[in-house]
């Protein structure tokens, strides 16, 4: 799994984040656990492959809002206390 990390400004309310996971959702069908966060100005979500991050830093710049960065980092699923 891939974790990434979308940095975006212009979020203001809980309609700004939903358009941001809609954004996400219909740019990467395959994400899962699609967050956004206005007080953190970020989006993050999972995939199980790599994603093209000029179609979505358009796809969310679409939206009005602006992408300020993408990050993607290799992602385990942590066990209920953290070990194995």
């Amino acid at each position: 799994m891939i974790k990434t990390t979308v940095k975006i400004d212009g979020m203001m309310c809980g309609m700004c984040e939903a358009h941001v996971c809609d954004a996400i959702r219909k740019e990467v069908p395959s994400a899962k656990k699609v967050t956004a966060s206005r007080s953190k100005k970020e989006a993050s979500f999972l995939t199980d492959g790599a994603v093209n991050n000029e179609s979505l830093k358009a796809a969310i710049d679409a939206t009005g809002y602006t992408c300020q960065g993408i990050e993607s980092a290799p992602y385990e699923k942590k066990g209920l206390f953290g070990w194995r």
